[in-house]
């Protein structure tokens, strides 16, 4: 395909030729839509000067790529504007509505439009929606040329996208929008609204806070404050009647769950009980199973407290056991008080540590045979075989330990689980370092 020269710098963020204004009867964030990747809000790292799209653009070299980030940052804008910046026919398929017999027909276009000069950005919004054999149809027209892919995602692309696709694109990290740069939109919305919102300066901060930097989010409930206000001035116990107040934002099958649940479980291993109660009261206003909670309890009572508190598993157990019983609202004590004691545990992640490290032994020597002293005799046949011969039976040993071997030859000696100086694990340490000793005297005796 013949390349343009590449155009002024200036020139670069122009508005999209021969695009038209919004009409009024549209939604104020649509009228709002930024007309230059310069106006986009809050993405300075994508597009700001030597970030990576501003380059691509001065370049006039579009790769294919994922746009990842929270709802009403940018990602169709952004993709539109990228496409007419660098003279691309803009596509756009959503993974909601479309299917592979859509995409057939825009992969059939963009291929005769090819052999006329002309390029084709392809924008899927939802690609995660798409199933792994529906993503796959994508990588022969990424690979030759046909188009150029530009996806948007709201989840973790790294659990959503096959990594054929991940192979061929580059992902981009779109930011929630930060405080200045709502200020900045709200700004924006009431000059081309012509008036500043009726509004206290109180519940206009309110206002960018509940729009939990969602550009869009915010702009329609400024303008359904502009619309229905009535020109009454409004504070924040009015505003709040005016507007339907936002749930918090929380996908119980998307990013929003499994961050929430990471710093839960961080917090109990930081021995922080507040920020851990914090964490699990947004999973359960958000409208999280508290099954999901005490899961992620009982994870943490194991991996991070492991043998230094053993009554922290039963703690959790026994809570779980009467939340089930009991149910809400006397059940969020139960909740409560396993979180506590989780987190107030001492820690140690020994037993963590030990089965894994005893994992990669597996790995590594599962060709080798146990000891044959602590294999069963059945049959006669065994027995001549050697099996069973010299096993020592360890009650009747002193402290019921005989000191024998159970480990094979290949790994005689080898530790997996070594417990620290915390907690019940500093018994357990000494008990064990008293077998060690037991066990030497006996042999060398």
């Amino acid at each position: 395909m013949p390349r343009k020269a590449a155009a002024p710098a200036e020139d670069l963020f122009a508005p999209e030729p021969g695009a038209a204004p919004a009409p009024a009867t549209q939604p104020l964030a649509d009228r709002l839509r930024p007309a230059t990747l310069a106006e986009v809000a809050g993405q300075d790292h994508l597009l700001g000067p030597g970030a990576p799209l501003a380059r691509m653009v001065t370049a006039r070299a579009i790769s294919s790529m994922i746009l990842w980030g929270p709802p009403g940052t940018g990602k169709t804008t952004i993709a539109r504007l990228l496409a007419g910046a660098t003279d691309l026919r803009f596509e756009a398929v959503s993974a909601i509505q479309g299917g592979v017999a859509d995409l057939r027909r825009v992969f059939d276009a963009a291929r005769a439009r090819r052999t006329s000069g002309q390029g084709t950005l392809l924008f899927v919004d939802e690609i995660h929606r798409f199933n792994r054999a529906q993503q796959d149809a994508f990588l022969p027209y990424i690979e030759d040329g046909t188009i150029v892919l530009v996806g948007a995602t709201t989840e973790n692309p790294s659990f959503e996208l096959n990594g054929a696709i991940l192979s061929r694109v580059r992902v981009f990290i779109l930011n929630a929008l930060d405080e200045p740069a709502l200020r900045a939109l709200l700004d924006r919305a009431e000059a081309h609204l012509g008036a500043p919102l009726p509004v206290t300066p109180e519940a206009r901060e309110a206002l960018i806070e509940m729009s939990g930097g969602d550009g869009r989010y915010m702009l329609n409930m400024a303008e359904q404050i502009a619309t229905l206000a009535g020109g009454e001035t409004q504070d924040i116990p009015s505003m709040g009647q005016l507007l339907q107040r936002r749930m918090p934002s929380h996908d119980k099958a998307g990013d929003g769950h499994y961050d929430l649940l990471s710093a839960f479980h961080k917090s109990l291993r930081g021995s922080d009980p507040h920020a851990a109660l914090y964490y699990a009261a947004r999973m359960i206003q958000a409208g999280e199973a508290p099954e999901a909670v005490f899961r992620r309890l009982a994870c943490a009572a194991s991996e991070d407290v492991g043998m230094a508190d053993p009554q922290a598993m039963v703690q959790v157990a026994t809570a779980w056991q009467m939340f089930e019983r009991i149910g809400w609202p006397e059940g969020r004590l139960f909740l409560a008080q396993a979180i506590n004691y989780v987190a107030t545990a001492p820690k140690s992640n020994a037993s963590y540590n030990g089965w894994n490290a005893a994992m990669a032994a597996a790995q590594r020597s599962a060709h080798v045979a146990p000891p044959m002293s602590i294999l069963n005799a059945p049959t006669k046949l065994m027995k001549q075989m050697g099996r069973h011969a010299g096993y020592q039976y360890d009650h009747d040993h002193p402290d019921a330990f005989s000191g024998q071997q159970f480990l094979p030859d290949e790994l005689e000696g080898q530790t997996f689980f070594a417990p620290n100086e915390r907690g019940f694990e500093r018994d357990v340490k000494k008990r064990l370092d008293y077998w060690s000793g037991l066990k030497a005297r006996r042999r060398d005796g």
